[in-house]
């Protein structure tokens, strides 16, 4: 028997308690992203980097709630939209984790900021949104600014950031669906999905050339995967519960911080003056555009 929808909670209005969320969930995500690249630089094969970030978030979602919530926690209203989600989410990991091994999380993390000028344009077929002329206008003048970081054409230029930006429209689409669920799903039974599903898909490519880490460090970054996604995730899926997706957008910008420091401070990535001209341009888009659709709530 489907879960009832009235076990679920209702979607609450608590936006400050939302994006104290999502920037503690981007601190985690910085986190995942620098254990990514630390065993990648390590030499392990990115299967089984994605392989460790969920099955270690698949065995804590299931210690943590599976004694509480019991078979209710694999109970969906929607089973077709989690595994959706769930796959989008894996592809947009597998195309992060390739792409930090080759450039610094500054470039990734920065690429990763247009993601809320992304969801904007996506929000008018898939949301049934009205984009007016400014936020088109701010939409195109984001990706300028990511073309200033990228660069194409320049000596610096590097093919994987065609995965960074492949990955940030599949985070733009996760997104979308973890809103959607919102109200239909419990933040756990989001969870179990999003982790399990991606666990089942990757294992069978994880283990074809598994390599162990071979000091602490590795082993600390071999574990601190899972964790950091599971209460990253867990915080995001919660906070799209209390604020609108495009409320809560604008506060991933804060992990430039946090990208920037352990890019220099981990892996001595200092960044380059491109990053301060082009990430300011895309923060600005998407500050643009949360201020014009905050100005169109007020008014409706």
């Amino acid at each position: 028997m489907l879960q009832s929808r009235r076990a679920i909670k209702p979607v609450e209005d608590r936006r400050f308690l939302g994006i104290g969320m999502v920037i503690v969930a981007v601190l985690m995500f910085t986190g995942i992203d620098t254990s990514a690249k630390w065993l990648a630089l390590s030499g392990i094969p990115p299967f089984e980097i994605v392989f460790l970030r969920y099955f270690v978030h698949l065995v804590i979602v299931l210690a943590v709630f599976l004694p509480t919530q019991g078979p209710g926690l694999f109970r969906s209203n929607n089973y077709k939209l989690e595994i959706i989600r769930a796959i989008v989410l894996l592809a947009s990991t597998v195309l992060n984790f390739t792409a930090v091994k080759f450039l610094p999380l500054t470039v990734t993390g920065s690429i990763m900021f247009s993601m809320p000028l992304i969801l904007t344009a996506l929000s008018g077929p898939l949301l049934g949104e009205h984009v007016g002329w400014r936020r088109w206008l701010a939409i195109l003048v984001g990706f300028a600014g990511v073309l200033i970081i990228i660069r194409p054409g320049g000596q610096e230029f590097h093919w994987a950031v065609f995965l960074s930006i492949a990955c940030t429209i599949s985070y733009a689409f996760y997104n979308i669906l973890t809103r959607k669920l919102a109200g239909v799903d419990s933040p756990y039974t989001q969870q179990i999905y999003s982790a399990l599903v991606a666990t089942l898909c990757i294992t069978p490519f994880a283990f074809t050339a598994w390599v162990w880490p071979s000091n602490a460090a590795g082993w600390t970054a071999f574990f601190a995967m899972g964790v950091l996604a599971a209460v990253g995730h867990l915080l995001v899926t919660v906070a799209h519960r209390l604020a609108e997706a495009s409320v809560l957008a604008p506060f991933v910008y804060p992990q430039i911080i946090f990208m920037t420091a352990a890019s220099w401070l981990v892996f001595a990535d200092a960044p380059d003056i491109w990053i301060f001209v082009g990430a300011p341009v895309v923060i600005g888009s998407g500050l643009f555009i949360w201020l014009r659709e905050k100005q169109l709530a007020d008014r409706s």
